[in-house]
């Protein structure tokens, strides 16, 4: 028998049909949609008078366009209400699971998915977002999808796709003191560059990624798609179905025995071939801070913005940004921090801005946005005394949502403003109009909080 990839293994048991010289038709498992991408899709299936196949495939969350304060009252922004509103009303026609704003399960569709047990080791998932490849952590095929795709898995279950190429970046060695699962995808990608992995699906295995909790894993996969791939993915192992287990007793579902028999084979076998590998040391990686307009436009946090050579792209990006080449960013004073999104809203990435800002005050000046990615999250963060934490501090625990990722609500950033943010992209007007973003870890952002400046966590942690 020939050897074969995890990401081959997942594709093929998925196929319904190849298209002779054409993509093939792909089974998904798991479906999940927000107010943004979806109505359009509904729009679709009542002009053409079509049911969804498999409502209970699909769940559905309000997450993009929501406040993350007074969220018991009705969303201010006409289009972001009637776009939840839809969601609502579209999840009610048609049968769909749906956790609308003060539901104690709602929150970023990447999070409450793994969270809540929906994302499962094997499956197939999409999403109209770009940040699905999260649920790759799992050891699964999960990418995004656009709107015209999103109506086609509402309809038929299934979805037609051209199979891409696979890439294995295996991470070896022993990151250092302060250095996160961010900092980690964030200096792969400035090493592959934003197009690097163009047309591949990542499988990451090595070591260090083997080390990594199931949280920290998921902020691997969830940048993949920032140095250009379709997604990426990590073999489930022990972690992953302990974190499972704490979810639900993985012995009370009902599908325990088939997860436990796909569970045995979800490896990539010896021997297997990946159109192309990559092979990286993590043991001199230090915390990274992007400095550009792009996610691969990242450097140790001590280092110096490196020259363009001439780049008219590079030196446009460099003008956008303030900054120019040699400068060094620590010292650099910073007006927003936000702390959460699909990357690092969960839980893990709470307590590690706890544990820097404990005993210290939010530097004045600065706006900090702490965000978590759910409800439940929130609950946690409350029960745990986080927020207790963060109010002697000078913080807010905000509601949950997409927040400052994007602007596409309240909490944008204003033009010509620095903002150390631990969402995953940082392009022109991301975070609002003229905003300046630098993407970092929680540590980071935590040290830049408190300080007023980007400064180096590592000169703030406990030794």
């Amino acid at each position: 028998m020939v050897p074969k990839t995890l990401f081959d293994k997942i594709w093929d048991s998925h196929v319904v049909k190849s298209v002779r010289e054409g993509p093939d038709v792909l089974y998904i498992d798991r479906h999940y949609i927000h107010e943004v991408t979806s109505p359009q899709a509904f729009d679709g299936l009542r002009n053409r008078n079509i049911r969804v196949m498999r409502p209970n495939r699909t769940l559905a969350t309000a997450d993009h366009n929501i406040p993350t304060l007074n969220q018991h009252l009705p969303i201010a922004d006409d289009l972001s209400r009637n776009q939840v509103d839809m969601l609502q009303q579209n999840c009610k026609d048609y049968g769909i699971e749906y956790f609308g704003l003060n539901h104690p399960k709602n929150g970023i569709v990447h999070v409450i998915g793994p969270e809540l047990g929906y994302t499962l080791p094997g499956m197939t998932i999409v999403c109209g977002d770009s940040h699905t490849s999260t649920h790759g952590a799992f050891g699964t095929i999960a990418f995004g999808i656009g709107t015209s795709e999103v109506e086609m898995v509402l309809a038929s279950q299934c979805l037609m796709q051209t199979k891409p190429r696979t890439m294995r970046i295996k991470i070896n060695g022993s990151p250092g003191h302060g250095v996160s699962a961010k900092d980690l995808i964030l200096w792969i990608i400035s090493q592959l560059t934003t197009g690097g992995a163009t047309g591949y699906f990542v499988e990451y295995a090595g070591p260090v990624i083997e080390a990594m909790s199931m949280e920290e894993r998921m902020t691997v996969c969830n940048m993949s798609i920032e140095m250009g791939a379709r997604g990426g993915l990590i073999a489930p192992d022990l972690t992953t179905f302990s974190y499972l287990n704490k979810i639900q007793p993985l012995a009370s579902r009902p599908d325990f025995k088939s997860l436990l028999l796909r569970s045995r084979s979800l490896k990539s076998d010896e021997g297997a071939r990946f159109d192309k590998e990559y092979e990286f040391d993590a043991t001199s990686l230090k915390p990274m801070i992007t400095y550009g307009t792009n996610p691969g436009m990242g450097m140790a946090i001590d280092e110096s913005v490196p020259d363009g050579m001439n780049s008219e792209s590079f030196n446009k990006s460099l003008e956008y940004m303030g900054f120019r080449p040699g400068m060094k960013l620590i010292g650099h004073p910073v007006d927003y921090v936000f702390v959460g999104s699909c990357t690092n809203g969960r839980i893990e990435d709470l307590r590690a801005f706890a544990s820097l800002v404990k005993g210290r005050q939010k530097a004045p000046g600065v706006t900090v946005l702490v965000v978590p990615g759910s409800k439940q999250v929130e609950k946690q963060a409350i029960d745990e005394g986080i927020a207790d934490i963060l109010r002697d501090a000078g913080f807010e625990l905000r509601q949950p949502g997409c927040s400052s990722c994007l602007a596409m609500n309240e909490d944008k950033i204003p033009p010509g403003k620095y903002a150390v943010s631990t969402s995953n992209r940082n392009f022109e007007g991301r975070q609002g109009p003229g905003a300046r973003t630098l993407l970092a870890s929680p540590l980071t952002a935590a040290a830049a909080a408190v300080t007023g400046v980007i400064t180096d966590p590592r000169d703030l942690l406990i030794k």
